[in-house]
């Protein structure tokens, strides 16, 4: 009998088109959720749009349409850029449906003839792009901790919710189930930074604007957005506090939300409580994703940073894009994402590494024997080696993804591809091919291989589901369930292969750069020049950066970049490894021994797949950049002021 498998990525909001760092998150959850179908579970998976709020008829208004027309044009986008990722989500749920609003206004009800639920008078500061209240201090510089924008002081009638009458209960909840929240260094973070200071009593209703879901039974307020995004989760599945239904019956609890980090503490503070309040069962776990970055800066319109999804299919490829994203951002720290970063992927991973392995396989399948793959027992010590890493993926690949590791999980098939590779480079079929004598050992070393790429094509379909399907047709669509990887030879001696097509052809990085920043321009603009002078910062700002000396211990270059060297620098106290964009003008050995200014307190970020903790100083110097030298007296971990 199927596992059932309930998963949900947070409810996108219609406010504006989803950028990249916007669509992580239902691309991870898909490739969670077809890994899940892969292993057999009964896999729900639930996607949507958060549509009501402030903001909405403050964009409807400046629009000139209705709020309902306004997230009818934003939700349809949203919706078809999730499709063209090829996301495989069973429903999409509206907040707007008809459904959802009657469910939501039933819970609102239940929680006020309880006693859960009060009316009171909110005073207070707004955000209104958050849609959040704060305490003044809450504030950072005097403006929203989360966003950086300016609040309003608001004072309105509201009806509030008692989170404070559940908090101990969450607390032991929390602590004892390891598993609630994860990666576990964020449990700590919501039970020491809001439980234990204790939890305010949460405002969920509004009247100084209407588009909202009325409060049945108090017309002048409409329910606030936490009570009404947050109970998608179970609306969607037929939840009513009257009655349940099948599919709340079967699927909830959930397995797993999975949403982005600055909204853990609405998942895993005001939606437990809410459930608990209702008498529901929680949800098992929820993992709260890091961001992805444009460079190293959050994604925003004021920057000018933003990356598009569709664009970027536009440019690489569905599959391509897919890749980018699953394998570049680590478990537990912000990813980055660049045009330039993703050729470099590209062409390494894709063209290099899995497609030139598909390609050249198959066609010397069909060059040497016609196509006819055929196993003759003609082995050799090499060939286990390939066997063994091919029947330990799987496993691999299992313990990682139940922990969400979804980039280590990519990196387990790109590394039986490699292995591949290396593979052909030891038993050299080209050379096999001259000596007549030895055609059972390169038949043997092209059945070793092909079947080795069916392992890939099936470990790979949850991450790259038409790159799976293209590889398996080359390979003439032999058996391709995750059962049969239990077993290295599943493909039947005399199989035959079609024709061998390239899968990713390798990109030209300078022609294709120019290609993407016209295309931007076309459909953007060309963005503004700096202005001349500074933007002034303050003694406190500065403060925030670390600089330190570091003393260069070994330097290398990175295959994958044609920019960046691997430094591995000394800090003081340990070694850490830093990548920099100098190769064009430092040799590795010019810079070992050197004593540098580092940039220590920098989030670490991962440069075409080696993890970067800091930054070394330099100076652009005309058409030439020059690394900052410290005087070699100096010692390794001196604090620069």
């Amino acid at each position: 009998m199927s596992k059932k498998f309930y998963i949900t990525t947070a409810i996108a909001y219609t406010s504006r088109k989803p950028h990249i760092g916007n669509t992580y998150e239902i691309v991870l959850t898909d490739a969670i959720a077809r890994y899940r179908r892969m292993l057999g579970d009964d896999v729900f998976f639930l996607t949507g749009t958060d549509e009501h709020g402030q903001k909405i008829e403050n964009y409807a208004n400046e629009a000139g349409i209705s709020p309902q027309q306004y997230v009818d044009g934003v939700a349809g986008e949203i919706r078809a850029i999730w499709d063209l990722m090829n996301t495989s989500y069973d429903k999409f749920i509206r907040t707007t449906d008809d459904y959802h609003v009657k469910a939501v206004q039933k819970i609102f009800k239940k929680l006020y003839e309880q006693g859960d639920i009060y009316k009171s008078e909110y005073e207070g500061l707004y955000c209104t792009p958050c849609e959040s209240f704060f305490t003044e201090t809450q504030l950072v510089d005097g403006k929203c901790p989360d966003c950086g924008r300016e609040v309003t002081k608001t004072k309105e009638e509201a009806y509030f919710f008692k989170l404070s009458k559940y908090t101990d209960r969450l607390i032991k909840y929390i602590e004892e189930n390891p598993n609630f929240i994860h990666p576990p260094a964020r449990k700590n973070e919501m039970i020491n930074n809001f439980l234990k200071p204790g939890l305010q009593d949460l405002c969920v209703s509004r009247t100084s604007f209407k588009w909202g879901v009325p409060v049945t039974f108090d017309d002048k307020h409409v329910i606030y957005v936490w009570i009404d995004a947050l109970s998608n989760y179970i609306t969607a599945l037929g939840y009513t506090p009257d009655e349940q239904g099948e599919l709340y019956n079967k699927y909830w609890p959930a397995d797993v939300h999975i949403i982005g980090k600055d909204i853990l503490r609405f998942h895993t503070l005001y939606w437990p409580i809410m459930l608990m309040a209702l008498g529901q069962p929680l949800p098992k776990q929820v993992f709260g994703h890091p961001w992805l970055l444009s460079g190293n800066d959050k994604m925003s319109k004021s920057k000018g940073n933003v990356i598009y999804a569709d664009d970027l299919v536009s440019y690489f490829g569905v599959d391509a894009v897919r890749y980018y994203v699953l394998s570049e951002m680590p478990y537990a720290q912000d990813g980055n994402i660049t045009y330039e970063t993703i050729i470099a992927r590209f062409n390494s991973d894709l063209a290099n590494t899995l497609g030139n392995l598909v390609n050249r396989t198959i066609a010397m399948t069909n060059k040497y024997f016609d196509g006819v793959v055929t196993k003759t027992g003609v082995s050799e010590a090499v060939d286990s080696e390939l066997i063994n890493e091919a029947l330990a993926a799987s496993k691999k690949i299992e313990g990682l993804m139940e922990e969400f590791h979804v980039a280590d999980s990519l990196d387990v098939v790109l590394d039986l591809a490699r292995r591949c590779n290396k593979y052909i480079d030891e038993t050299m079929p080209w050379a096999l091919a001259k000596d007549e004598a030895k055609a059972d050992r390169l038949k043997e070393v092209l059945y070793n291989l092909t079947e080795s790429i069916r392992f890939i094509s099936v470990l790979i379909a949850p991450f790259l589901p038409e790159t799976s399907d293209k590889i398996l047709a080359q390979l003439g669509n032999p058996v391709a369930t995750y059962e049969s990887l239990c077993q290295f030879g599943k493909i039947e001696s005399g199989h035959r292969v079609n024709a061998a097509e390239i899968i990713f052809s390798r990109i030209d990085a300078d022609k294709k750069m120019a290609e993407i920043e016209a295309d931007i321009d076309a459909k953007y603009g060309k963005k503004e020049e700096k202005p001349e002078g500074l933007a002034l910062i303050g003694i406190d700002d500065f403060s925030k950066v670390e600089l330190i000396v570091g003393e260069i211990k070994a330097c290398e270059p990175i295959k994958k970049s044609k920019k960046l060297l691997k430094l591995k620098v000394f800090d003081g106290y340990d070694e850490r490894q830093v990548c920099s964009g100098i190769s064009e003008y430092y040799k590795p050995e010019e810079l070992i021994g050197k004593k540098i200014i580092l940039v220590s307190n920098l989030a670490p970020v991962k440069l075409c797949g080696e993890e970067s903790c800091g930054m070394i100083l330099a100076a652009d110097d005309k058409d030439s950049v020059k690394v900052i030298f410290i005087d070699d007296s100096i010692s390794a971990g001196s604090r620069i002021r």
